[in-house]
């Protein structure tokens, strides 16, 4: 089967063609980066704009002289306007095609970006980390989740870029902060993880990320009171703090719940030092990663998941509403 995959949940229009939700035909990205860097994260109506003057143009790339025998588009969470354009796509060309279409959620598509043509064991450990979400969940099946911790403020990837910002680094802050750490030595500078005493498995970011600006601006948030020689150490130990409290608690959580295989999703796994990290503290589980060009927002993984969703709940209908909220369906 042949699927056709929609992603509009933020500020990257993609449309993919995957064959039986592993096989990836095409899968075509237009990045909105450029336009929203001089504001230092994500303008949604601009996004908007955006995804309506490109959106057209990158299917007809995506699809080619092929065929699609379903539609699956990006339901949510994400921006309302951004995924109410995706939608109204995917059913205009569900009516147009005569095809069917299901709506696929957005962050089980990232978990799933990490599974898409490998023989997946149950139960396993699903940990999303993005720009939107940070949690962990016990994976029963595909469409099954048990949610086991959330940030119960910041998203990490929101935590990367609102220090990135603090130390004049570009939008978005994670790849600049990786690099800028390679320089910096993290024992420099200690600040203090996120602790949730009746809730160990969430996460909060909050407190690290004011850690970090009372150390660099002061309470007053004055200009820089530390030299810029230092900024690389102030990056390399936010980092260090940040990655190594995900680390740990994804490690604890797969004892604690019977998982031996961890599977990760989102833009902050492309982190390297994240990557080393689990590597070091647990050789003897099973990670894995989303391949090179699926970690980000890409349609690749909504159309492949949108394969399973179909043989497992048939197709949608069109008054299918989007989610702007719930983590998992």
């Amino acid at each position: 089967m042949l699927v056709l995959g929609i992603e509009t949940t933020c500020d990257e229009t993609a449309v993919a063609l995957v064959r039986d939700g592993k096989e990836i035909i095409s899968n075509v990205v237009y990045s909105q980066m450029d336009i929203h860097e001089k504001f230092g994260g994500v303008f949604p109506e601009m996004a908007c704009r955006r995804h309506q003057e490109v959106l057209i143009p990158t299917l007809k790339e995506a699809l080619g002289e092929n065929h699609a025998d379903l539609i699956a588009v990006a339901k949510g969470p994400g921006l309302i306007g951004a995924l109410l354009i995706g939608l109204n796509a995917a059913k205009a060309l569900s009516l147009a095609w005569n095809k069917p279409f299901v709506g696929v959620n957005h962050v089980e598509a990232h978990l799933y970006a990490a599974m898409m043509g490998r023989e997946v064991e149950f139960p396993a450990l699903g940990v999303v980390i993005s720009g939107g979400h940070t949690f962990i969940v016990k994976i029963l099946e595909l469409g099954k989740y048990e949610l086991i911790g959330a940030t119960q403020d910041d998203a990490i990837g929101e935590a990367f870029d609102k220090v990135a910002s603090m130390l004049g680094l570009p939008y978005p802050g994670g790849p600049a902060i990786e690099a800028l750490a390679l320089q910096g030595n993290s024992s420099k500078y200690f600040f203090k993880r996120g602790v949730i005493k009746e809730r160990p498995w969430d996460f909060s970011f909050s407190g690290l990320k004011t850690n970090v600006l009372y150390t660099v601006r002061g309470v007053k948030n004055a200009p820089l009171k530390i030299p810029s020689e230092d900024i690389p150490h102030i990056a390399a130990a936010f980092q260090e703090t940040a990655l190594n409290d995900i680390v740990d608690k994804a490690i604890k959580a797969s004892h604690a719940f019977g998982c031996k295989n961890i599977y990760l999703g989102g833009g902050v796994s492309n982190n390297k030092r994240l990557r080393a990290l689990f590597q070091q503290k647990a050789p003897h589980l099973s990670t894995f990663w989303p391949p090179l060009g699926l970690s980000l927002d890409n349609a690749a993984m909504i159309a492949g998941l949108g394969f399973h969703t179909y043989l497992l709940q048939g197709a949608d209908p069109l008054d299918l509403e989007p989610l702007t909220r719930i983590p998992l369906a």
